[in-house]
């Protein structure tokens, strides 16, 4: 077994904004595990300021990981508890590998072309004219389901917004998300979340920052609107972590993120603990390359998802590796005859 890396700048077509910051670049890792003629290839995608693998050492730390496990000849994931972003891409590479090297990770209809993976159109912060034009083009590319970041601009202009969804389409014609990336203070987001409520929005995402799991409980008891946690999983490792969480807050949704919390197996722990406790769920993808975003899609499609997921950000970048990927009438497809490009 031979394990290499290789270090991936993707260049924004367009900054991205979010409540904590704004992006105009990021970087990712790519795992090539060799054995046997055949070449695995995994997807390392930590991200700034979230993962709990953001740390200066990261490069150190995959060398040495990579060296362990090339010597041994075995992938040990579960030495990887602190670093989910490289579980997650030594996780790929190996499933790859296994499955031939063909970027086929997951045998479906989906990676045969026969079928489709429903996902929202994504719209980042900007002004309020951006948004709406950010809409408009959504829409034209029909997506039915709109996801919608705030918390950065004035709450009202994205109160504006959202009243221009509505007064052209009604909750059954577009399904409008909104997601807050934690920017609500405690104090004030009931109040913010029923002046929402009346834009029938199906969730939100984090209202509120992390660990604040009793003032989270209250609101998911209180809120007019749904309520999903994101940032909330990333740091839980351990399954018993994982329950205390669930069964102390009892959100009415959990957004799955593989490279922030560790890959396809601790989604799938993620995914039985949530079932177990009546709870919904969907995935979403975090700023992956569209080896990442292959991936996880994949996967998603193995679990018979039937709402829309958040894989839609393979169109974010300038210099993107080319893949089969491509979406059409806010669908995510594999295109059986499309190439992928070199790393």
């Amino acid at each position: 077994m031979k394990i290499s890396w290789k270090k991936h700048r993707l260049i924004f077509k367009k900054a991205a904004g979010t409540s904590r910051t704004v992006l105009y670049h990021k970087d990712v890792w790519y795992i090539l595990i060799e054995e046997k003629g055949r070449k695995g290839i995994g997807e390392c995608n930590p991200l700034v300021g979230l993962s709990i693998d953001d740390r200066e050492d990261f490069e150190e730390q995959l060398n040495d990981f990579s060296k362990r496990f090339e010597e041994n000849s075995k992938i040990e994931l579960d030495l990887l508890s602190d670093f989910p972003s490289m579980k997650f891409g030594f996780e790929m590479a190996l499933k790859d590998l296994e499955t031939g090297g063909k970027r086929i990770l997951f045998d479906s209809e989906f990676s045969r072309g026969e079928s489709s993976i429903p996902i929202n159109g994504l719209l980042w912060m900007a002004s309020k004219d951006d948004m709406l034009a950010q809409l408009e083009k959504k829409l034209e590319e029909g997506f039915t389901c709109i996801k919608m970041k705030i918390g950065a601009i004035n709450f009202e202009d994205e109160l504006a917004i959202l009243k221009a969804i509505r007064k052209n389409f009604k909750a059954d014609e577009i399904e409008i998300r909104v997601d807050a990336n934690g920017a609500f203070k405690a104090e004030e987001a009931l109040s913010k979340l029923e002046k929402l409520a009346f834009f029938d929005i199906h969730s939100i995402e984090q209202p509120i920052h992390t660990k604040q799991w009793e003032e989270m409980r209250y609101l998911c008891k209180s809120s007019p609107i749904k309520i999903a946690l994101d940032e909330e999983l990333i740091g839980l490792k351990s399954k018993d972590e994982r329950m205390q969480m669930m069964e102390m807050i009892h959100p009415d949704f959990i957004i799955l993120k593989p490279s922030l919390i560790g890959g396809f197996s601790d989604s799938d722990e993620w995914i039985a603990i949530a079932e177990k406790n009546k709870v919904g769920w969907w995935i979403t993808s975090a700023l992956e390359s569209n080896i990442g975003l292959n991936a996880i899609a994949q996967y998603s499609y193995t679990k018979n998802v039937r709402m829309p997921q958040g894989l839609g950000t393979g169109a974010l970048y300038s210099n993107n590796i080319d893949s089969p990927l491509f979406i059409s009438d806010g669908a995510l497809y594999y295109d059986i005859n499309g190439a992928w490009g070199e790393l």
